[in-house]
Parts: structure tokens; sequence; C-alpha cells
């Protein structure tokens, strides 16, 4: 096998950092299992949780605000202050309905660089804004790590990013794998060249990891055949991120507890789009998909499921000259799941404010009343049990607070 040939192969090999691993292993029945969406390029959270109560609202975007309820192509409504984005009505709402999704508005970072990379970054390695950062530690690595250790069994969580490079957010000391799901089936080394650089690797140091980071692509390609051979009969459209989802939801169900995935497009400075267009079509492709994932995830899974959907950073709350938002700071978090508490599942949660002109951040933006790291740090707590020492862990410097989301 040509060098070349073999460097370019072993590029794309799923990363495996460790012997033993047990990826294979089956989540124990009541397993949380948790995903995070993460929505780079800092959607227009405006759009999809809509402010129907305020007048101001309506003022400040008069050509891509969506309609009031009952009018035509109108919000559906949530509550008397709050409607979501029409194109959600056969996904998201039935599970807001059913008690299975909460949104929390005013939620993000306080950072206030307004940079795409660098507000990703940050939100990835959920380490305090003050001091050094240290770029091989993300909190879900770290949580990873808490749980390892909190775990009687010497199994811990199965870790998953279903992207191509491992995220910045599960960097660390624990072990996790990463692929994309978008071109499974289309591998680039066949069984015959796992075979040659598995043996190349062969007694060396990283003999056990190459091997075992074949043994993840293989696994994860046996968890979608399922998918794959229903293809043309009852499958769900395979567009897009729908066809990733499903592929997640297989995944998640038989293999891995925890989970990441990013979702781009978001950057939506020119022609938005209100009820339709741009923004829109996002909009539905995301949330069918996550339906989907819901759907396919299966019934007693799902009932320990959460999944979080966030952005490094909302936009502007009025439009600019071009129909469209520019980088804003506060946003909206989605929190879907089966194990949703009965306070959080069909609420708006947290921490809130009416939506005016005074309340305005700088006099453009939400305000960010909900901390990520302060939620989260809630959310893990409640959801694994954790001690106030362990969420610091998994959040230094931190101040958890426990939205009753599960």
């Amino acid at each position: 096998m040509q060098r070349r040939r073999f460097l370019s192969a072993a590029a794309g090999l799923p990363f495996a950092a460790y012997l033993g691993r047990g990826w294979t292993a089956t989540p124990q029945a009541g397993t949380p299992r948790f995903l995070l969406v993460f929505l780079r390029g800092a959607y227009d959270c405006n759009s999809l949780l809509v402010p129907t109560h305020s007048e101001f609202y309506y003022r400040a975007r008069p050509t891509i605000a969506i309609a009031r309820p009952g009018q035509a192509q109108g919000a559906l409504a949530l509550n008397a202050d709050w409607g979501l984005h029409p194109m959600l009505e056969d996904s998201i709402l039935p599970l807001f309905q059913s008690r299975q999704a909460c949104f929390v508005p005013f939620a993000g970072t306080n950072d206030l660089s307004r940079s795409h990379f660098e507000t990703q970054d940050s939100i990835e390695l959920g380490q305090p804004l003050e001091g050094h950062k240290s770029f091989q530690s993300g909190f879900l690595n770290r949580l990873a790590q808490v749980l390892q250790s909190d775990r009687q069994s010497r199994r811990g969580p199965s870790t998953m990013a279903f992207t191509a490079q491992l995220p910045l957010a599960l960097r660390g000391s624990a072990q996790a794998a990463n692929m994309a799901l978008a071109s499974v089936g289309k591998a680039g080394v066949d069984e015959r060249h796992s075979q040659v650089i598995a043996s190349m690797y062969q007694g060396t140091p990283l003999g056990g990891a190459v091997a075992e980071g074949f043994s993840v692509r293989d696994a994860v390609q046996r968890g979608v055949q399922e998918e794959m051979d229903r293809a043309g009969r009852d499958a769900i459209s395979a567009k897009g991120f729908s066809l990733v989802a499903q592929r997640m939801a297989v995944l998640m169900r038989e293999q891995f507890d925890l989970g990441f995935v990013d979702v781009g497009g978001w950057d939506t400075h020119v022609n938005q789009g209100g009820a339709s267009g741009n923004l829109a079509n996002r909009l539905a492709e995301l949330s069918r998909g996550l339906a989907t994932f819901a759907q396919e995830i299966g019934p007693e899974p799902w009932r320990n499921t959460v999944v979080a959907v966030i952005s490094e950073f909302g936009r502007t709350f009025r439009e600019n000259g071009n129909k469209g938002t520019d980088h804003g700071h506060g946003t909206v978090y989605w929190f879907l799941g089966g194990g949703l508490s009965s306070r959080a599942g069909g609420s708006i949660a947290g921490t809130q404010a009416e939506v005016t002109e005074k309340a305005l951040f700088q006099n453009r933006d939400y305000p960010v009343l909900n901390e990520y790291r302060d939620v989260l740090g809630g959310l893990f707590g409640r959801m694994y049990g954790l001690s106030p020492a362990q969420v610091q862990q998994v959040f230094p410097a931190s101040q958890a607070r426990d939205l009753h989301l599960v």
C-alpha cells in the first residue's frame, strides 16, 4: 500500500483512544442518554420562539416577523406570550403538547465577542471566561470523566461525536469516538485496506487504538444497516439532518449514551425569510430530524433521553437593511426528551423578561438571563444525580441552576 494512500486513508479513521473499551456494549435499561445538538452560525431564536405578545417585535421586524397565531402563516400558540414557527407544526409542536419539549429563552454565554469561532470554542470548553483556558478539556469530556469515576461498574458512558472531527466539547482524557454519519456507506477504507493498516501497527503502542478505531467504524456500519434495509418502504426521507438523526438514534439506542452533533448554516445576514424562506427551510429540516430521532430511538430509551439544542449566540432583535439579522447575544435553548419533568415539559422555562425595546441588551439583543453553564450544570446534576462538587468538575466556578427539566 503506497504511503500517500495510507496516510489519506488513516486520516479518516474513527477516533479511539484506548484498548478494552467495549464500544459495542448496549446501554442498560434506564441508562440516561444525553445528546447535544450545536447549531453553528447562531440561529435566529426570535423566529423559532416568537414573542407574539410583543408589539415591539412586529415593529422591529417589518418584513421577517412571524405573524400572530390565527393569522395566515402565523405562529403556533404555545401560551399567551409565545408562539412556535409554523414550519414545526408536525414535528416539535406534538412533542411540546405531549410535554416532551420545552424552551429556555434568554439563554447563552456572557462572552461578548460576537465571534462565531471564539464563542463556539468558549461554549464547548465550558470553562470560566476569566483565566487560562485548556483546549484539551471540553465540558462533555469532563462529564464523561465524572460519570466514569462515579459508576460502580467498570463501564463508563459510551461517548460518540457524530462529526468528522472530534469537537472541542469532547476533548480530554475520557474515551470518545467520532464519525460523520452523512457519508456512512461510502468508506474510503475497505476491509482489505483496514487489515493492511491494522497489521502495520500491530505490536506498536498504537496498535490497539488503530484496531479499536476500525471496530468503532464497523459498529457504526452495522448500526445504520437497519435503516438502510428499510429504504423504499416506510423509511423516513433520507435528506440532510433527518438521515443523520435516524442513524444517530440507532446508535444511541444500541451503543452510545452520550452524544454530540453539530449542524451548520445558521448565519442569516441576508434574506432570512419569515414563515417561509431560507431560515424556515432549515428549521423544518432540523425539526424533522429531531422528531425522527425521538421516534427511532424507541420508547424506553427516549424516556431516559434528553436532547439539548444550543447555539453560540442569538441574533439582533431588529432586522437589518438586507432583510436578515446580525450577530447578537442571548438565544433560546431547546430541551427534548421523554423524561422531561411535568413541570418543564410543555413550558417556557427559566428566567424571563418582557420583550420590549427597553429590555434589550445594548439596545440590540436578548439579554442572557440563563447562563448556559449554570443551566446545563443543573440539568446534569439532576439527570445523573451528581453532587455539587461533581458539577463543579464539569463546569468550574459555575452556579448550577436547577430548572427542574427532568
